[in-house]
């Protein structure tokens, strides 16, 4: 095999290989955003554990919205929001 044969070989295993380990853009995006959501939503339940909002058990829906709001509010809490929900009406269900 001639010199110019092995680097032809070469440079097609060389592309074959970062075919492979390439990544398509929209997996890298799509990769980034599911780290923020769970950096996001990480950072909303750490605020609602600071706020011992889990000591006692949730006992009625305003409860629930709260730390369900707070979680959703993620990184916000720490620049002053605090998300409260007092009442809530759950639907009844049908007879």
């Amino acid at each position: 095999m001639t010199m110019r044969g092995r680097r032809n070989r070469r440079d097609r295993q060389v592309r074959e290989v970062r075919e492979i380990r390439a990544r398509p853009r929209h997996q890298t995006a799509q990769f980034l955003l599911s780290v923020l959501m769970v950096v996001w939503f990480g950072a909303g339940l750490l605020a609602a554990v600071q706020r011992d909002y889990f000591t006692n058990t949730p006992v009625n829906c305003g409860d629930w919205g709260t730390i369900g709001l707070t979680a959703l509010a993620g990184p916000l809490n720490y620049l002053g929001v605090n998300p409260r929900v007092s009442e809530c009406q759950l639907p009844e269900p049908s007879p």
